[in-house]
């Protein structure tokens, strides 16, 4: 047994409603790679289709205010298994990060890999008696000893190292061959979410029959690039995208929509075998909607209008994302604007299963806004990017109390203060109208820094302003 099962003694059976293991109910989280806050119908897309998912959100709780942990994917995945910042867990990064040997600042050494001193939700869950599934992307460390059978899932299909597809070493991306130790090739014309579908689908017929409930974790490839699709969905989107539109991807669209299908059939699957008035459905994503980086020619991808920016940066583009839960007992959906993040979901999960556990989580638990509608007392919620990345963001931390959102920058000690009520595109800085506010946010985001240790850029005595300027160059030169 690892370091974590210490854990063990401090998780004990909740007496209320839940007597037995096979009294509880089933669990599937679902989390998409990279799909932005605009990204499906209802959330205000102009193109993309997602008739299922936006049915799970008329029948439970959309909440508009939803967020990732990070602006990147890594991280955020951490902070859902131990319900942890990154910050506190000294994961920050996408694994294994951009490397800028000649910026301004030098990055920590932070950690890259999710530490199995860590208490995992699957563990928690297993640990009293649900039979625990993943299925699908990983990124949490390289290296076998990472994966998921590794953290508390007794099965694992197709998560391992990477964090998308591959296209490299003979790989062809969403089709086979995958190049992936943890899932077999099928078919040339098999497409990725399709074959991972039909994975999830033999595991909920196969283990929702054992008498114990499950936990299925559902971690999509889709919509990370490389972009593909299956032909015929691309042709459809070709012929109904507005050049003018928000959304003018076809293929990303097509990408977009395999995603709803696979939903509906996962969500039809539970009907069919009876238990989908015993289980609990939280769909949500890892980080914001990648825009494309227009300055390298790279293409583009989705638009989070009228967030500003995407995906790797530290603007409500990188970090605001679809968070939508559906309830066992409930089918008339509402809409919620309680902010709410990742972290909130191990402590969810386990508020909900009627499991307690002393572990130490930054989360909440949002059973009783779920069921009750009591608001939460939690007065912040706070992100920590001590890294550079391609799509924008320089080191930085911020602070969300209200409808207030304070950034600030390290490399120019810059502050940036919005009013997300007023200004969800953050377009205008208010720090100088309202510096008792900035100072307030800024006392509180120090306070949490040091609370959960967080490790913080320090100058860098290799920086090299004629280098810093050109990011491709940089590359190169830290190959060599």
């Amino acid at each position: 047994m690892r370091k974590n099962i210490l854990y063990c003694s401090s998780v004990i059976l909740a007496l209320s409603g839940y007597a037995t293991s096979a009294n509880r109910p089933n669990v599937v989280l679902i989390v998409v790679d990279d799909l932005g806050w605009t990204d499906l119908s209802c959330y205000g897309s102009d193109l993309y289709q997602t008739p299922a998912i936006d049915r799970m959100a008329k029948e439970g709780v959309r909440f508009t205010n939803g967020y990732a942990a990070c602006t990147v994917s890594s991280p955020t995945r951490a902070a859902i298994m131990t319900g942890k910042y990154p910050a506190r867990l000294h994961c920050t990064d996408w694994i294994a990060g951009h490397k800028k040997p000649h910026a301004k600042l030098k990055v920590p050494d932070w950690t890259q890999f999710m530490s199995h001193d860590e208490y995992t939700l699957a563990e928690a869950l297993a640990d009293n008696g649900y039979t625990t599934l993943h299925v699908g992307k990983w990124h949490l460390g390289e290296g076998e000893k990472y994966w998921p059978e590794n953290h508390g899932f007794s099965v694992n299909i197709g998560g391992w190292d990477v964090g998308a597809p591959q296209k490299k070493n003979g790989g062809n991306g969403y089709f086979p061959p995958y190049r992936n130790p943890r899932l077999s090739d099928g078919p040339e014309e098999e497409y990725l979410t399709e074959r991972l579908t039909d994975e999830v689908l033999n595991l909920l017929e196969k283990h929702s029959k054992a008498g114990q409930p499950v936990f299925l974790n559902m971690w999509f490839y889709n919509v990370h690039t490389p972009l593909q699709a299956k032909k015929e969905k691309v042709e459809k989107y070709k012929k109904t995208t507005n050049p003018g539109a928000k959304h003018r991807n076809p293929v990303y669209a097509a990408m977009v929509e395999h995603v709803d299908n696979a939903v509906e059939r996962i969500l039809a699957k539970l009907v069919e075998l009876k238990i989908d008035d015993n289980t609990l459905v939280i769909f949500t994503s890892d980080n914001g909607g990648l825009v494309g980086n227009f300055e390298n020619n790279r293409q583009h991808v989705t638009s989070n209008f009228p967030l500003r920016s995407g995906k790797g940066d530290r603007y409500e583009g990188g970090v605001r994302v679809p968070f939508i839960v559906k309830l066992p007992g409930i089918n008339k959906g509402r809409v919620d604007d309680t902010p709410v993040i990742s972290t909130d979901i191990y402590p969810t999960i386990l508020g909900f299963t009627g499991i307690r556990s002393s572990s130490l989580v930054d989360g909440t638990d949002l059973t009783s806004l779920l069921k009750k509608r009591i608001p939460l007392q939690r007065k912040a919620i706070y992100w920590h990017y001590p890294h550079y990345h391609l799509e924008g963001a320089v080191p930085y931390s911020a602070i969300r109390k209200g409808d207030w959102k304070l950034i600030y920058t390290y490399e120019d000690d810059q502050i940036e203060l919005y009013n997300l009520k007023k200004d969800i595109a953050e377009s205008q800085n208010l720090i100088k109208r309202n510096p008792e506010k900035a100072k307030e946010l800024f006392n509180d985001l120090n306070n949490w820094k040091a609370s959960v240790n967080a490790q913080m850029p320090v100058e860098n005595p290799g920086f090299i302003p004629e280098l810093e300027k050109k990011w491709s160059f940089e590359l190169k030169q830290s190959a060599k």
